[in-house]
């Protein structure tokens, strides 16, 4: 029997305890904050030792520089031996994030970074960036969690971590405003901000790509139907080549400006044209999320109950103008 092993590591901050709980849900073996002196043990051949029980299916270790004994030198000789051998699948998981955004996070938690106990936690994280960099290096999959969500990270760890497969790859397809900044975990990228845009319509700006009426707006655009035609045909030419690679999961991002109705549309029909070639899917529109979760804050607030605050967006809101 082959047993899965997900090495979760990466950045103080980053979000490694959401992820070990991700893979925990997902029917893991969860052990956070492993000494590296029994990562070997833990994972003996044949996972057994004397007065041990058989190895699980499935396991998560946290390790990090809060580990006993933690030097990225000794762990990466320690986990040669064990990508070598047949009856492990490791993967190791980097979750990383920007040092901005990590210093924001420490501030706003009032905690203290591991290597800044006696310095401002700038120093910490550039410390810990240092030492982290040969393990970055050799990561199987880094997730950046600068600009996402604890959801957001979810649905990743689900996409690519679930112990049960199907036999199609699994794509995502999420829609972004450009101003808002790329999503970090897209394969592949499209620009639609060349189609006529349904934000100086009057009737429509207050509607989104999923209305029928933005949807006929854009159709009438004379650029949309070969624009179509040649990225579903480059899209078809493209996923037999991922699959013999073997890659499970695939994540394309198509942005606009606002990323509320040319994105947000051209996202859909990609969906109902991956729906009709027999793909397994799954949707996400990342500024109406954001929308949708600023006015629960919203009512909530109202309500004069405490809220949670949020992370501050970057560039302009969706409520600012458009150009083209």
């Amino acid at each position: 029997m082959t047993t899965r092993v997900v090495l979760v590591t990466g950045m103080s901050g980053a979000g490694k305890s959401s992820a070990l709980k991700c893979l925990e849900d997902l029917g893991y073996e969860a052990i956070d904050n492993l000494p590296l002196q029994l990562l070997g043990r833990l994972l003996h051949q044949g996972g057994q030792q004397p007065g041990e029980g058989t190895l699980a299916e499935a396991v998560a270790i946290g390790v990090d520089i809060r580990s006993r004994d933690f030097a990225v030198g000794p762990l990466l000789e320690q986990l040669k031996p064990l990508i070598a051998r047949g009856d492990l699948d490791l993967t190791l998981l980097f979750l990383d994030c920007d040092d901005l955004a990590l210093r924001r996070r420490f501030t706003e938690t009032r905690r203290r970074h591991p290597l800044a106990a006696d310095r401002p936690v700038t120093d910490g994280i550039a410390h810990e960036r240092q030492l982290m960099a040969p393990l970055l290096a050799q990561a199987d999959r880094v997730v950046d969690t600068t600009a996402i969500s604890v959801a957001d990270l979810r649905r990743i760890i689900d996409t690519e971590f679930a112990l049960v497969q199907g036999l199609n790859m699994t794509v995502t397809l999420t829609s972004f405003a450009y101003r808002q900044g790329l999503p970090r975990e897209a394969d592949l990228v499209f620009d639609v901000r060349f189609l006529a845009n349904p934000h100086y319509d009057e009737n429509l700006r207050p509607l989104d790509g999923r209305d029928l009426s933005v949807g006929d707006f854009i159709r009438r655009d004379e650029a949309y139907p070969p624009f179509f035609d040649t990225l579903s045909g480059l899209l078809g030419q493209l996923l037999p080549h991922y699959r013999r690679e073997g890659k499970s999961y695939l994540t394309i991002a198509v942005g606009c400006t606002g990323g509320r109705h040319r994105s947000v549309f051209v996202t859909e029909q990609l969906a109902g044209w991956f729906g009709q070639h027999g793909e397994n899917i799954l949707v996400r529109h990342r500024e109406l999320e954001r929308d949708n979760e600023r006015e629960i804050d919203r009512t909530v607030a109202e309500d004069g109950k405490d809220v949670l605050p949020s992370a501050p967006a970057t560039g302009a809101t969706n409520e600012e103008e458009e150009k083209p």
